[in-house]
């Protein structure tokens, strides 16, 4: 956990941020109930707060309530901002408001490589402070001084071993937390509402006022969505979404195609879960690796190799494809007999994001139908984030 200052009472430094409505079962807003509170402490129950649209008031003031932080008020739309993972990074991106984008979780994991094929589109990672560093500490979050964070509490609290009272601190002396973990539904302490993307998307825009972006980013996205539907065949493959354990790979980490946000390129092409058929149970929910015995049994169609960074399909091709062909077991495989191997896409994906990983992986699928195009115009989608509608 990280160290304890002494600056649980001070005053609130932000007096234009004021939270509103309740959470209920130790949520953002229920404060200390215990001096002595460990990391384990979680705001993991259900909320009760009504999730209803933002609503702005007389004075240019507004709402934005999303679970499980119940509703944040908001003087003005925030300047500065922080999120952890690369899905809410992206959406702030899609927003128009990279120039507020101070930090992120981790840099590798965050795809914003894919943004040098948009016109006057760029983020430079070097540049975001990185929060993950042997831990992630508050005084990152003091020196950073974000007028809002992007991400979950319930994510700093069971994934990175804040405790409430670290969250409660941050909230009060810096920022508020605004965010829902919406990139995998294997939690078993994510007992609230599951937001699709678009459904996150939408609440960020209300917490940024970016309405009318969002609605022209959520049109497009619905067109290109729509073309590439129609264009899929009646049969679609079972694809075995796996994370190599070591480079050459002897073992994999299986990730199951559910309804989490990472796997939105997958529902949307239709395809076939290979190892959630076969009860596999997902790497984010504690399931360990998968040799290549265990995936012979299995035999999916189509292997499909989650990694992150800059991964290109030569370095799939080089790096994976070439060990599985040589190797006495996999080289049994039918997806490797038939070169059926492509790239998996990132964990974290926002709009832009997605429709990058929508159109390659649609590619990798059915190369017949839709190898060698791009889906989608660039330059609509940088015309968008510049707000040129």
């Amino acid at each position: 956990m990280a160290e304890e200052t002494n600056g649980l009472q001070a005053p609130t430094r932000r007096d234009y941020v004021k939270y509103g409505g309740a959470v209920i079962g130790g949520g953002l807003l229920a404060g200390c109930t215990d001096d002595s509170s460990s990391s384990e402490e979680t705001t993991g129950e259900p909320s009760t707060s009504t999730d209803t649209d933002s609503g702005t008031s007389d004075d240019g003031s507004y709402s934005v309530t999303m679970e499980p932080v119940g509703t944040v008020e908001f003087e003005e739309a925030p300047q500065t901002w922080v999120p952890y993972t690369g899905d809410y990074a992206d959406m702030g991106v899609a927003l128009g408001q990279s120039d507020g984008l101070s930090a992120i979780g981790v840099r590798a994991r965050f795809g914003s490589h894919l943004y040098e094929e948009l016109p006057d589109v760029a983020v430079n990672k070097d540049d975001l402070t990185e929060l993950w560093q042997d831990g992630t500490g508050k005084e990152l979050f003091y020196e950073l001084d974000a007028d809002v964070h992007v991400i979950d509490p319930n994510f700093m609290i069971n994934r990175l071993q804040w405790s409430q009272r670290d969250v409660d601190e941050i909230g009060n002396n810096v920022g508020p937390f605004f965010g829902n973990t919406i990139f995998t539904r294997v939690y078993d302490w994510h007992e609230y509402a599951d937001y699709s993307m678009y459904e996150a998307f939408e609440k960020i825009a209300e917490v940024f006022q970016e309405r009318q972006r969002y609605e022209v980013f959520k049109k497009y996205h619905d067109e290109i969505l729509s073309d590439v539907q129609s264009r899929l065949p009646d049969e679609t493959p079972t694809v075995a979404v796996l994370y190599p354990a070591d480079i050459p790979p002897e073992s994999f980490y299986p990730y199951l195609i559910g309804s989490g946000t990472q796997s939105k390129h997958w529902a949307d092409l239709n395809v076939e879960d290979a190892l959630a058929q076969h009860g596999i149970s997902d790497a984010q929910a504690g399931g360990g690796t998968i040799d290549y015995e265990s995936l012979l049994e299995i035999d999916p169609e189509v292997i499909a190799i989650r990694l992150q960074g800059e991964i290109t399909q030569e370095y799939i091709d080089r790096e994976i494809t070439s060990h599985l062909k040589s190797h006495n077991v996999a080289s049994n495989l039918q997806a490797v007999q038939n070169d059926r191997i492509v790239y998996g896409g990132l964990t974290y994906q926002g709009p832009i994001i997605h429709l990058f990983q929508l159109e390659r992986t649609a590619q990798g699928l059915y190369p017949d139908e839709f190898g060698g195009q791009q889906l989608f115009d660039r330059q609509r989608v940088s015309d968008i984030v510049k707000g040129k509608f």
